[in-house]
C-alpha cells in the first residue's frame, strides 16, 4: 500500500487534464508498455537525460509509483544520463514533500539514496549513473529521452528495443533564486500526473480484457 501521503498527492493530481499535444507524446509509451503487459512481458524503462540528476530520477519514481498505483506487474523503471553527476538534492526534497520515504545511503559527490513509495515494496535506489551503467538493463528496454539535450546527442542507445522522447523543461534554470522550490514541486506535479495518465490507460485496457473474457466464459 502506497504511504498516505503520497496517496494523497497521488489523488489530488490524478484530475489534472493532461492536453492533447501531450497525450500524442505519451501514446507510444502507452503502446510499449501495454504490448509489453498483453505479453506477459516485463516492461524495462530507463528514463534519461543529460546528468541524470533531474528529470530522469522525477521521472522514474513518479512511473514506478504509477504503475504499483494502478496494479500494474512486472514494470520496472530504471534512469540514467549520458554522464553521470549526483542527483541534485532539491529534486530528493520535493519527492520527499510529495510523499516519498528517502532515506540517503552514502554521502559524497554522488550521493546514494533509499526512495520508498510504500512501506512492503522495495526501494528504488536513487543516484546519478550513465544510462549502460551495470545498475541498468543492458537489453529488452525502452529508452524514454527526458531531454532536448539528450535526445539530440544520442541518437543511439545500445539495447534499447524502443526509443520515444518524452521531453520536460529542467528546473534547474531556477536553482539558487527565489522560484527553485515552486518551480521543482512544478515540474516534478507535471511528471507525476503524466506518468499516472499513462498507467491510468494501461489499468483501462487492462479491464476492458477482463470484461470480454468474462463475457466470453459467460456465453
Amino acid at each position: 500500500m502506497l504511504y498516505k501521503k503520497l496517496k494523497n498527492t497521488i489523488t489530488s493530481l490524478k484530475p489534472k487534464a493532461i492536453s492533447n499535444e501531450r497525450k500524442i507524446v505519451l501514446q507510444p509509451l502507452i503502446d510499449f508498455i501495454q504490448s509489453k503487459v498483453t505479453s506477459n512481458y516485463n516492461a524495462n524503462l530507463n528514463f534519461i537525460c543529460t546528468h541524470n540528476a533531474r528529470r530522469s530520477h522525477l521521472s522514474q519514481v513518479w512511473a514506478q509509483a504509477a504503475a504499483h498505483f494502478y496494479h500494474i506487474k512486472n514494470v520496472y523503471c530504471y534512469s540514467g544520463g549520458t554522464e553521470a553527476t549526483a542527483l541534485f538534492p532539491m529534486a530528493a526534497k520535493t519527492l520527499e514533500q510529495a510523499g516519498f520515504e528517502i532515506l540517503t545511503l552514502s554521502e559524497g559527490k554522488n550521493p546514494v539514496y533509499s526512495i520508498k513509495y510504500a512501506e512492503n515494496e522495495h526501494p528504488i535506489i536513487g543516484f546519478s549513473k550513465t544510462f549502460d551503467h551495470p545498475f541498468n538493463p543492458k537489453n529488452e528496454f525502452t529508452a524514454i529521452m527526458t531531454c532536448s539535450h539528450a535526445d539530440a546527442n544520442c541518437p543511439f542507445i545500445p539495447g534499447a528495443e524502443k526509443r520515444i522522447p518524452v521531453k520536460y523543461d529542467d528546473p534547474k534554470e531556477f536553482d539558487n533564486t527565489p522560484q527553485q522550490a515552486e518551480k521543482y514541486h512544478e515540474r516534478s506535479n507535471q511528471i507525476a500526473a503524466e506518468m499516472l495518465y499513462v498507467f491510468s490507460k494501461i489499468s483501462q485496457l487492462k479491464n476492458r480484457e477482463k470484461e470480454k473474457k468474462a463475457i466470453g466464459n459467460r456465453q
